[in-house]
């Protein structure tokens, strides 16, 4: 009987010291999943976009020529958006990516503004006139960009972007090529203006949600015009408490990609923003888009309401953009201007 018993016990310890291990090993995954989301939740760090333009054509054995430094800009930014800390997480199935909303709301207004660049590099930057013929590498990245933003498999979000990386890429060793007379990047006064209307009406709606973020009864702008159906003459907006961080951290990523944007076009765009005097211009977005991405110092988005005890992390962003978005306009009117 006591040998009996002993075995009884002996088999009960054995479990409850395998149930230990397992619960430890299944605790250490925990913190380990959290560490690496903490991680993977931290925005890549600001470039320079002459640095990177230097490196790059050094690499290739060629020098700098007009457009090359916005090309690289662009190629660079896509680059981060696949290969920051967890590579792209905007299609991730798996933990810690999967939770994380943060990055990829980040990496969405990134793509936004990598997109709108790409189609104007394709339908303008490398064209002289509507009638010329469209570059062959800018005829595929451009779509490539377009591809859905969260697919995980069939093709994977990830290929699609590296292959209009390849063609950018293709791009830039074309035009950097003094042999080669069939690519051109053209600065012209007008191109730039087409991109910046492109610019100017993101960086409006972002304007809009951010400030949502209290709610507001607003004046229906929409019904100023002859319409489908009727509207009413005021709105009540106000995001959901859920959304206020997405919306923030994508305007974070569209100031950011379209910062190091700004850059490039200062340096390959230099003769015209010269010759219609807008020079400052340029420089006061940058220097808004530049003070958008200061460090946040607190652990989460603050909502406070606008005279409140608590910040309003949404409302400081709004202010940014905006300053940004009317110096754009002001931008686009000097190069309008003969």
């Amino acid at each position: 009987m006591k040998t009996r018993l002993t075995s009884v016990f002996s088999i009960s310890g054995a479990g409850s010291m395998s149930k230990r291990i397992i619960l430890t090993g299944f605790g250490f995954v925990i913190i380990f999943i959290v560490l690496f989301g903490f991680y993977w939740s931290s925005e890549p760090a600001v470039f320079s976009v002459q640095q990177k333009t230097a490196e790059k054509l050094a690499l290739a054995g060629n020098e700098y020529v007009v457009g090359s430094t916005t090309t690289v800009a662009l190629i660079t930014v896509a680059k981060t958006l696949l290969n920051k800390p967890g590579g792209y997480l905007s299609n991730d199935v798996s933990p810690p990516g999967i939770y994380l909303d943060n990055i990829p709301s980040w990496e969405f207004g990134a793509l936004v503004q990598v997109r709108d660049l790409a189609r104007t590099f394709r339908e303008s930057f490398s064209r002289s006139q509507s009638q010329s013929t469209e570059d062959p590498d800018l005829i595929i990245s451009g779509p490539k960009f377009h591809f859905s933003n969260d697919s995980w498999l069939f093709p994977a979000t990830e290929s699609e972007y590296a292959e209009a990386i390849d063609r950018l890429d293709s791009y830039l060793a074309r035009i950097s090529d003094s042999a080669n007379t069939d690519a051109q990047f053209y600065a012209r006064a007008d191109n730039l203006a087409d991109w910046l209307l492109a610019v100017e009406s993101r960086l409006g709606s972002l304007s809009q949600r951010l400030s949502a973020s209290v709610r507001q009864q607003r004046v229906n702008t929409d019904a100023a015009a002859a319409q489908s159906t009727p509207v009413r003459s005021e709105v009540s907006v106000k995001t959901p408490w859920l959304q206020i961080d997405d919306i923030f951290y994508e305007a974070r990523g569209a100031t950011w990609a379209l910062m190091h944007f700004l850059q490039a076009v200062e340096v390959d765009f230099k003769d015209v923003l010269q010759d219609k005097n807008a020079e400052a211009s340029l420089s006061q977005i940058i220097r808004e888009l530049e003070s958008s991405q200061r460090s946040i110092f607190f652990p989460i988005i603050l909502n406070g309401s606008g005279f409140g005890v608590f910040a309003n992390h949404s409302l400081a962003m709004a202010n940014y953009i905006s300053r940004a978005n009317a110096a754009i306009i002001d931008l686009r009117s000097l190069l309008s201007q003969g």
